[in-house]
């Protein structure tokens, strides 16, 4: 059976593909930060599928001791993983600062994924990486003397959409150096979920008030529940992926140079060595 671990599951798009990556069948490991939220949606994906194989996971993704500890758990869990479904991320109206230092936008949305993914690179031999990234990647800016936003500077569309762009190089560089699987990424469209909602503000006023003319998250989900578990979607690697079709991203996220130095930067930051992944 097919083994998906899906982060980011309990809100939106991650909870709309949990659901539908149940029905497909799939034995699913679920990752969310709060443990009621987590329970839930592990109901909602077993009663959707009749009791389909369903772990659900609780971590808090920004903090790089928590990813460490989930990735323990899922080695431990599974011998073998088909899917890695990095989905977990957030926009933060103002500059924060985790408690192990890194600035929090860029520690969720592309330090962890890039560090749960390498702790379980054996794991995944033969199997698929996909990650959510967006469109919004075009208005990123990536500066690798600044990765933690210290200037500051901080404007908050700007540093998501720079953690975007690290998403889509993440991939592409990941196809480049682990020839062992597939790597893929996509936008998911501008969709109706919780994201915004967690903040203050603008960014909730707009969350709010434009929810009805946004995708639903079943919608959003589409891309990825299709590159995970589509024939049709199994020779791809190092794609970005729009509405399930191969699109081209900006010329930043398709620098080669640049993804290979963020990986080095990445690697450092998040405390890889050649011993244990990195």
């Amino acid at each position: 059976m097919t083994v998906v671990v899906l982060t980011g599951a309990t809100r939106g798009i991650g909870r709309a593909a949990a659901t539908a990556l149940a029905r497909a069948g799939v034995e699913l490991a679920i990752v969310g930060r709060e443990a009621s939220r987590v329970e839930d949606v592990v109901r909602e994906a077993r009663s959707a599928a009749g009791e389909a194989t369903v772990r659900g996971h609780v971590a808090d993704l920004s903090l790089m001791s928590e990813v460490r500890r989930l990735a323990a758990e899922l080695r431990e869990s599974h011998p073998h993983i088909d899917v890695l479904a990095n989905n977990a991320g957030a926009l933060f109206a103002s500059r924060r600062v985790t408690s192990e230092g890194l600035e929090q936008t860029f520690a969720l949305n592309h330090l962890a994924p890039f560090l749960l993914t390498n702790l379980l690179l054996d794991r995944l031999e033969g199997g698929h990486v996909i990650t959510t990234s967006s469109d919004a990647h075009r208005g990123g800016r990536l500066n690798l003397e600044d990765l933690q936003v210290a200037s500051g500077n901080y404007s908050a569309m700007r540093v998501y959409g720079t953690s975007k762009l690290c998403n889509i190089l993440f991939t592409r560089e990941l196809a480049r150096r682990a020839p062992q699987l597939r790597a893929n990424c996509f936008h998911p469209g501008v969709v109706r979920t919780g994201f915004g909602k967690n903040e203050s503000g603008i960014f909730k006023l707009l969350a709010t008030a434009g929810a009805p003319f946004l995708r639903s998250p079943e919608r959003g989900a589409r891309s990825l529940v299709w590159l995970a578990t589509a024939p049709a979607a199994a020779s791809l690697n190092g794609a970005y992926v729009v509405d399930e079709k191969v699109r081209e991203p900006n010329a930043a996220a398709r620098d080669a140079q640049l993804a290979s130095a963020l990986w080095e930067r990445s690697a450092e930051l998040a405390g890889l060595t050649s011993d244990n992944g990195g």
